[in-house]
């Protein structure tokens, strides 16, 4: 069975499939030229005045490594939905634009571009949901980080959140997100010793009655 961990083999099938699709059409038509992508937010949900940006760091890792494996390609080509040059030309797809994004940590409000794209029209079509996704859940955590270490005034907050976060990979991302937006420290060893974010603990319901 394939690891379902996400890493720098096939994290480029980590998209939608209609991503491919149109990857396929813009190389029938000979679609090259480069174009603008700008990820930016619509509107704030109720009760909230402002978000704080996070996650370019997890995107440009990923744009840094990018490429379709060739495991990654034989499954695209078991699907029998795209062409054979296509999917040859799959095999050499690297990320070749430019990236505009905000730092880390910065207060951002709506129609304010997080992040910008600027790259060959299917580079940055390619990446849409990957990016989308990191930005998306970093920048949700982050602002939510922000607001509780505003109401804390001053006092030390601490993340003791991986046990019930969605996924191990959010167990080790979301604590630095959490850090960037304020928090003091993480119960996550693991987040510690990648990010070198201070870590935290005290002890568990089953120790005291042990």
């Amino acid at each position: 069975m394939s690891s379902a961990w996400v890493n720098d083999s096939n994290a480029a099938l980590l998209t939608d499939l209609y991503e491919l699709t149109m990857l396929q059409s813009y190389f029938d038509e000979s679609m090259n030229g480069i174009a603008v992508f700008d990820l930016f937010i619509r509107r704030l949900p109720e009760n909230r005045n402002y978000f704080v940006a996070c996650g370019l760091d997890h995107v440009l890792d990923y744009l840094e490594a990018f490429c379709f494996s060739g495991d990654a390609v034989e499954y695209l080509q078991s699907l029998n939905r795209f062409s054979s040059p296509f999917l040859g030309s799959l095999r050499d797809l690297r990320f070749t634009g430019e990236v505009y994004g905000l730092p880390e940590g910065t207060v951002i409000f709506p129609n304010e571009p997080i992040l910008e794209i600027v790259a060959p029209l299917p580079e940055g079509q390619i990446i849409e949901t990957f990016v989308m996704n990191q930005i998306q859940l970093a920048t949700l955590a982050a602002s939510k980080a922000a607001r509780v270490a505003h109401a804390a005034r001053g006092k030390s907050v601490v993340d003791f959140g991986a046990r019930r976060m969605h996924g191990a990979d959010a167990g080790v991302k979301e604590p630095r997100a959490f850090y960037i937006g304020g928090v003091d420290a993480t119960s996550s060893v693991l987040a510690g010793r990648i990010y070198g974010i201070p870590v935290s603990g005290t002890m568990a319901h089953s120790y005291i009655q042990a």
